[in-house]
């Protein structure tokens, strides 16, 4: 038992909580008994049941050291294009503006919207893998 806890005790090496509305994130840096390094992603979700009763629904993602450099590149460069599209005007084809604070009439808004079909090739939805986010829930 005592060989267990001192397991337990190395692999956790460091933990950072990020609070964000009704998620926290953790991210766990941990090692492997090679001693090499890995990091975990969790998502945590407090989901009510009723009567007071609640449990936390957890997703986790492993990163492993090979994939750091690619993870983030690819971290980086989506939150680029968020960031690009939002301060073109963009307007996803399945946005609901009228609960987004934006008046559908706006001819300026309008102007701003650029279809997918008019990307760059490169910006295309064929250039993402296919991911299936059946076990996310909803």
């Amino acid at each position: 038992m005592e060989e267990a806890r001192e397991n337990h005790k190395r692999e956790e090496i460091f933990s950072k909580a990020v609070k964000a509305g009704k998620r926290t994130y953790f991210f766990d840096v941990r090692s492997t008994r090679g001693n090499d390094f890995y990091l975990t992603l969790t998502e945590s979700k407090k989901r009510f049941q009723g009567e007071g009763k609640f449990q936390y629904e957890k997703h986790k993602i492993f990163l492993y050291k090979e994939d750091f450099e690619k993870f983030m590149d690819g971290l980086t460069e989506t939150i680029s294009k968020i960031e690009e599209l939002k301060t073109s005007g963009f307007v996803a084809p399945n946005a609901d503006i009228s609960n987004n604070n934006q008046k559908s009439e706006s001819s300026s808004n309008h102007e701003k919207v650029e279809s997918a079909s008019t990307l760059p090739k490169a910006e295309t939805s064929k250039e993402f893998s296919n991911v299936e986010f059946d076990d996310l829930g909803s």
